[in-house]
């Protein structure tokens, strides 16, 4: 399983971050190998339209499961349809502490309704 995590930097000892479509990285995780690609956003500063690109990008990396702060209405129903389960992690830790909380069952999901 391929789990997205919005990061501030490249690796999974980077800060975790709040912001999904304008997350300046995404770090991608196998959690069957441990191996984790880091990606850099390249909508960071687009212009509107911006979550609905970032799940294309989600989808085209694999990811089933992504973490992060919030997602906006646009972003939720994008998320939806590409059928990935979202879920909220409030904590201040790195992307590897996000992983943990979320491989652990302690976050919370993000309702995409």
């Amino acid at each position: 399983m391929i789990v997205g995590i919005t990061a501030r930097a490249a690796g999974t000892d980077a800060p975790a971050e709040q912001r999904f479509g304008r997350a300046p990285y995404f770090v991608f995780v196998d959690t069957e190998t441990g191996k984790a690609e880091s990606v850099e956003n390249p909508l960071i500063d687009a212009a509107g339209g911006v979550g609905p690109r970032a799940v294309q990008l989600l989808s085209e990396h694999g990811a089933t499961i992504l973490v992060t702060g919030q997602v906006g209405g646009n972003a939720a129903r994008a998320l939806a349809a590409g059928g990935i389960k979202v879920y909220a992690y409030s904590g201040n830790g790195s992307v590897a502490d996000a992983l943990a909380e979320y491989t652990a069952g302690n976050l919370q999901p993000i309702s995409l309704a």
